[in-house]
């Protein structure tokens, strides 16, 4: 008999600042597993990290660091030319931060995810790759890192033996190697959920996603990333969850 399909949902929350609100953290936890919490360097601040940390305990969803690039004004989204040893430095720095205010929470930190131009660039640079895995490795060598399926982040993890769980996104589109393609680009955000949810449920149920350019390639789904910064994400998550059920998928926690 063959084992249940299971798969985490995860969204990257805890990133308002100061008086600035950023999406719907309070709806979006009701149907997420996994939380992916900014750090203070790209988004997020330190009164913000520890009310995020508070309700994700509340809600049972594990806790993750969500490290970014020093970018507040970028949101994180900008590329930098950070050496690997000042990309491990700033990965140990956010990892650190938000672990005391778990700690403080009674929770434990379950995973790092890297955000936006530093989780690009590492899927596909080796040496970033590396400097990542080092980062997370030297804070604790039993967190699991939240990486692209697929990409040069996997491969880093594996080599280390760290564990790794490979996220997919619902709602982005694929080129054929497996990257995403750059949201600039017409067609890389799906915006249409009859469309996205079905993809999303054959990428856990089936390994296969057809890529922008229509070639079927084949994809590996722990996690799905499930982004909460427009007003139809809280009823996104929720028919994406309700359809994983319902095709017999266990919807759990990172492990």
């Amino acid at each position: 008999m063959a084992a249940q399909k299971a798969v985490d949902l995860n969204a990257d929350i805890g990133e308002s600042f100061g008086a600035y609100t950023i999406g719907l953290d309070e709806e979006l936890i009701k149907y997420i597993t996994s939380a992916n919490i900014a750090c203070g360097l790209h988004a997020g601040d330190p009164l913000v990290m520890e009310r995020t940390v508070a309700l994700a305990a509340a809600h049972g969803v594990a806790v993750g660091a969500h490290p970014g690039y020093p970018d507040l004004q970028g949101f994180g989204r900008r590329d930098m030319s950070l050496s690997p040893a000042e990309v491990k430095a700033y990965v140990m720095y956010q990892v650190g931060a938000l672990m005391a205010f778990a700690r403080a929470a009674g929770v434990k930190l379950t995973h790092v995810k890297p955000h936006g131009a530093l989780y690009n660039t590492a899927a596909r640079d080796p040496r970033i790759a590396a400097a990542v895995v080092e980062a997370v490795k030297a804070v604790d060598e039993g967190l699991v890192l939240l990486a692209l399926a697929g990409s040069e982040m996997v491969k880093a993890a594996r080599a280390a033996g760290l564990a790794v769980a490979q996220e997919v996104f619902a709602d982005r589109a694929y080129h054929a190697d497996g990257t995403l393609v750059p949201r600039g680009v017409p067609g890389a955000v799906i915006h249409d959920p009859e469309v996205a949810i079905p993809r999303a449920v054959r990428m856990v149920t089936e390994g296969k996603v057809r890529a922008i350019t229509g070639e079927e390639i084949a994809i590996e789904a722990d996690s799905i990333c499930v982004h909460g910064d427009n007003p139809r994400a809280v009823e996104f998550a929720r028919r994406l969850k309700e359809a994983l059920v319902a095709a017999g998928v266990l919807v759990r926690p990172l492990r």
